[in-house]
Formats: structure tokens, C-alpha cells, sequence
């Protein structure tokens, strides 16, 4: 999903749904010098980390440093005192999203020694869209059963001989899955994610909000993974675990959508999480003036990118979505695809063939974007209705790839992240010569897994 793109329905649907804005308010990253005045210490870890957190770390011989330190604590206060209002922070980028009723007091933060730098991420719109009450009425949960076990998801799913994986036990059980996206309309409603395996949600955009009532994009997202429901759909992870985060603000498309994120994936770092699969992405926003250019497409340029890659530094695995660029002017991965040590998934059809809309690399730095392919054309998904549904688009490719790599995962602990990437890189059918449309290719799940076990370390006897 790259933010919204109103149509003439859609403008005349916003002036019929939308109600006015109040007073206009302003959001800006204030970014830190340092952390001289935190109250942690590197030496008690258990005091903002939680215990899987650091045991992931411990399995990859990843220590705890610096930029695990939260933002701190004096220095958020001195900024609420100077009239801002605290949102959420980024210890990774050393961070802090601070609300404001106008520009002049974000310009006073300029005069503490403690603030590097000020940047306006957010004007508050014109119009909002209001949540739809009667959503859970659209819900019918009409199925139409198949002879096949995995149902609507079979052909997405054997594509990567994910059966195979399944079949020898590997579901994604035990393991932990953060979905970031726009929202999860309906999931509360629907039969479908009974079995859902819920360790909790959290709304970076509002906290106040009702992530089902949200957009619908993280609802079709996470079905790809979640549901089991055997001859109607099961997903590539039914077993998993899963925590749904919203940071897309489907009313605007303005920077502060990657602070929103970046809060997100080190909220899901502290509590442990495996896999995040994230189907978002911004290279253009409403002011141009913010805009990415190729040039950016670098590893380190957008905030959402090098949030990416702290995430795979502290031992997870990120997997995003390409883009849906392809047959645009932009054409490229979109940020945060460009980041280092993550999966990038384009998209194919049934037939192996790429899709037309799939964003294309190299980055910047000559790095193979993207890595691999997956199903992202007639993806079957669950609708707002509950009943399954197709969509096209990398952001169906992403999960329904994240859930075998979660699987594969599982079934090979030793792993470090970059290992894990490294035997799906060689499992796909153009690892003798990637390039900057299929990536690695295709890649087979069981013959990764095999690789994975040669690196299986030996027991050494005593």
C-alpha cells in the first residue's frame, strides 16, 4: 500500500463522509543530540527490554548497546514544559513526535542544547474520515468450501512448496508476527480469525481509535498469513502468533507516517516479536517538498528505511513489500524496500510471471532489490464481508511470503536473521543470476530448509 489515491468518487465521497477539522495543529520530529541524561543502564537490559527480546538477541550473539537506551525522559518533559505535547518516540533515531498548536513553539525547541534538529512531519487536514458504526454488519462469513485443505490459499501457498513445510510440522507455532499496516477493518467480526492467536494491538496513528473500524488494507494483509479455516483458507502461518499495529493515516500522506512506524517496530522489538511484515511505503507525500528521489534509495536516507535495518540489527526479520510502481513514472522499490538485511518481495501471477505493477530495483548502492517473488497478482485474501476475496498487489506477496519465512524460521532456530535470508536467497530459482526485477526469484521453503540444516551446528560431546 502506498497511501491514498482520491479519484473524482473518491474527492466526492470525502466531501459526503468527512467532517471538518477543529483548530490546525502541527507535529514535528525533534531529533536529540545524545542520551546523557538517561536513568538506564546498558547493565539492566530487563528494565526496557522484555525477556524473549533479549533472548532473541542472545540466540544471534547480538549485545544490547546504546541505542537500545528509550529517549530520555528530562529531556521529553523539558519539551512538554515549552508547551509541546508528547506523542510517541524513536530511541533507534533518538527521536520524539511532539504535537504543537503552532509553528512558534516547535521553534523554540531549537534553543535547548539537548535538540539537533526540528523537521515538520504533520499538518493536521481539512477533513477526517469518520469511523463507519454499522461495520460489523457487512459481515456475512460466506464460504464456499473446496477439496483442496488449503482451499483459496492452496495455489499461493504450493507455489513455494509451503505444504511441504507444513506437512513436517513447521506452522509457525511458538513464533510471534507483528503486521504494521493501515488498520484491520472487521477482524473482530469475523469467523475466519477464530483461531486467531492474538498477543495484543496497538494504534501509533490514534491511540484512542478502534483498529477494526480502521482501513481494511491490514485486514486482507494479515489474512494471508492467519486464517484456518481448512477447505475455505489457511493462511502460510496459521499457528503464529501475531500483534497488529496501525501507523498508516489512510486521511493524509505526510512524514509523520514514519515516526508512526518506526514507534511500531521498536514496540515490537521490546516485546520480543520474531517477523514483522510490513505492506507500507512512501516515496511522495501531499507537500512534494518531502518527496524521495532514486538518489534516496540508499539504506539510510528514509527514517522508516533505517528503522527497517535497526530492526534486522537487533536480530528480526523485516519483511516489506516492493511497491506497486511498476507501470509508474517512479518505477522503483518504494522506503522502506531499500533497506539493508530485510526481505523485499515483489509480486508474480499463478504463472511464475512478474507482475506488470511490481516495483523494480536496483538500490542506490547496487544492492539486489528485490530479493525474492511471491503471489501478489489475484492473491486470494479475505474481504470486508468475511468471505474470501482476491487483490492484487506487492503488499499480498510480502505476507503471504512472511508466513513461510516465519515457518522456516521456526523449523530452523539456529538461524541468525541474515542466514535466514541467506539460504531463501539460495532456494529461489534465479539464485544463479539475480537481477532487478525477479530479485532471487521464486524461492522453494522445503529446499531452504534443507540448506538450513547443513548449518545446523553440532552437538559437541563432552
Amino acid at each position: 500500500m502506498k497511501g491514498r489515491g482520491l479519484g473524482l468518487a473518491g474527492i466526492l465521497l470525502l466531501c459526503l463522509l468527512g467532517v471538518q477539522a477543529g483548530e490546525r495543529t502541527y507535529k514535528f520530529r525533534v531529533t536529540l543530540a545524545d542520551k546523557a541524561e538517561t536513568v538506564y543502564s546498558l547493565d539492566e537490559p530487563e528494565k526496557f527490554l522484555s525477556v524473549r527480546s533479549l533472548e532473541r538477541r542472545q540466540r544471534q550473539g547480538i549485545p544490547v548497546d546504546s541505542t537500545d537506551l528509550p529517549v530520555c525522559e528530562s529531556y521529553i518533559h523539558r519539551l512538554v514544559e515549552q508547551g509541546g505535547k508528547y506523542l510517541s518516540a524513536s530511541k533507534w533515531n533518538n527521536t520524539v513526535l511532539i504535537q504543537t498548536s503552532d509553528e512558534a513553539t516547535a521553534e523554540r525547541f531549537l534553543e535547548n542544547a539537548f535538540v539537533k534538529s526540528v523537521k515538520r512531519v504533520w499538518i493536521s487536514p481539512d477533513t477526517v474520515f469518520p469511523p463507519n458504526k454499522n461495520r460489523k454488519k457487512e459481515v456475512k462469513n460466506d464460504w464456499k468450501k473446496q477439496s483442496d485443505y488449503y482451499g483459496a490459499g492452496a495455489g499461493q501457498l504450493r507455489i513455494h512448496h509451503g505444504d511441504s513445510l507444513h506437512a513436517a510440522g513447521f506452522r509457525g507455532k511458538g513464533m510471534q508476527i507483528a503486521v504494521i499496516d493501515a488498520g484491520f477493518y472487521n477482524v473482530d467480526a469475523m469467523k475466519c480469525f477464530r483461531k486467531l492467536k492474538l498477543r495484543g494491538v496497538h494504534d501509533f496513528v490514534n491511540p484512542q481509535s478502534d483498529i477494526y473500524a480502521e482501513h481494511n488494507h491490514g485486514l486482507k494483509v494479515l489474512s494471508c498469513m492467519a486464517t484456518n479455516v481448512p477447505h475455505v483458507m489457511v493462511g502460510t502461518a496459521p499457528e503464529a502468533s501475531y500483534w497488529l499495529f496501525r501507523s498508516e493515516d489512510n486521511d493524509t500522506e505526510q512524514p509523520v507516517e514514519e515516526d508512526n512506524w518506526a514507534a511500531a517496530i521498536e514496540f515490537a522489538d521490546s516485546v520480543g516479536v520474531d517477523v514483522v511484515n510490513t505492506s507500507l511505503g512512501y516515496y511522495a507525500f501531499d507537500d512534494s517538498t518531502y518527496n524521495y528521489r532514486y538518489c534516496d534509495l540508499d539504506g539510510h536516507t528514509s527514517l522508516m528505511t533505517v528503522s527497517a535495518s535497526m530492526a534486522a540489527d537487533k536480530g528480526m526479520l523485516v519483511v516489506c513489500s516492493a511497491g506497486n510502481s511498476g507501470m509508474d513514472s517512479w518505477k522503483k522499490i518504494t522506503p522502506p524496500a531499500d533497506a539493508e538485511h530485510v526481505l523485499t518481495v515483489g509480486a508474480v501471477d499463478s504463472l511464475r510471471m512478474n507482475a506488470p505493477f511490481s516495483s523494480i530495483g536496483n538500490t542506490a548502492d547496487g544492492r539486489v532489490k528485490p530479493d525474492i517473488m511471491a503471489q501478489g497478482m489475484h492473491s486470494s485474501v479475505v474481504g470486508t464481508d468475511g468471505g474470501t476475496s482476491f487483490a492484487n498487489g506487492t503488499s499480498f506477496a510480502a505476507p503471504i511470503f512472511c508466513g513461510l519465512a516465519t515457518c522456516l524460521w521456526q523449523a530452523c532456530p539456529w538461524l541468525t536473521v541474515r542466514q535466514l535470508i541467506d539460504v531463501i536467497h539460495r532456494s529461489g530459482d534465479r539464485a544463479d543470476c539475480p537481477d532487478n526485477i525477479f530479485g532471487y526469484g521464486i524461492p522453494n521453503v522445503w529446499k531452504a530448509y534443507h540448506l538450513g540444516l547443513e548449518m545446523k551446528p553440532r552437538q559437541t560431546e563432552d
